[in-house]
């Protein structure tokens, strides 16, 4: 076994016994291995593992990747900020779209989304603790966007993501009773299915709190440019 499947094997074990803790079902919570800086033969060498959801940050460096990995059934998600320049792309090529955070870029995905494709599914970044330097809309703001967001067609709204600051774990309880509480402005409330939150220093916390998903990166792959060799 290589170093990438036994570092996932080591994650997936760990969302169990978070699970397990916070009396849950480790079905409840899909690990999305966050790819960005890490080259394709890394993404494939997990991919060979079982993983099958990756996640980018930058988009010129994820469309590399999902040319090279084309012939692999890759669900890709797309974290990073979404600039308005940048809505075809992620339109045409992105399964998963988590850093929406303004009506405007939600009708320009929605207005480019290839029609032979499913719906794009978008989650809502929400600026959960107020950060200076973090993206994603007010929280006062979420219940409005939920409500015009979810009317949009070719866009699926799966739930909200966020960035809380590192150990602020009540901004994880935050998240949660906003997901909750703003489910009933939904069009689609069958939609409404994903709260993505948690990382690999906070795993354990977002899991307790509640997340559906959560976003590995060092604790699968190590610290960038990882050493494949």
């Amino acid at each position: 076994m290589n170093e990438l499947h036994r570092a996932r094997r080591e994650v997936l074990e760990h969302i169990q016994k978070a699970c397990e803790q916070a009396n849950r079902s480790a079905d409840e919570v899909q690990l999305l291995a966050v790819s960005k800086t890490h080259p394709s033969q890394a993404i494939e060498q997990l991919y060979q593992s079982g993983q099958r959801a990756f996640g980018e940050n930058y988009l010129q460096e994820a469309l590399d990747k999902i040319e090279a990995l084309k012939a692999l059934e890759i669900e890709w998600h797309f974290i990073g900020h979404v600039q308005r320049n940048k809505t075809k792309h992620l339109a045409e090529k992105f399964a998963w779209v988590h850093g929406v955070d303004r009506l405007i870029i939600a009708q320009r995905l929605s207005q480019q989304r290839p029609a032979g494709l499913a719906a794009l599914n978008i989650c809502l970044q929400v600026n959960i603790d107020q950060q200076d330097s973090k993206d994603g809309c007010a929280v006062a703001d979420v219940v409005d966007l939920v409500r015009e967001i979810s009317a949009l067609p070719n866009l699926r709204l799966r739930g909200i993501m966020v960035i809380p600051a590192p150990h602020n774990h009540q901004a994880f309880n935050a998240a949660a009773e906003l997901f909750q509480q703003v489910k009933t402005e939904h069009v689609h409330a069958q939609d409404w299915d994903t709260l993505s939150m948690g990382m690999s220093a906070d795993l354990q916390a977002a899991i307790t709190a509640g997340s559906t998903m959560v976003r590995i990166g060092t604790a699968l792959f190590g610290q960038r440019s990882y050493d494949l060799s």
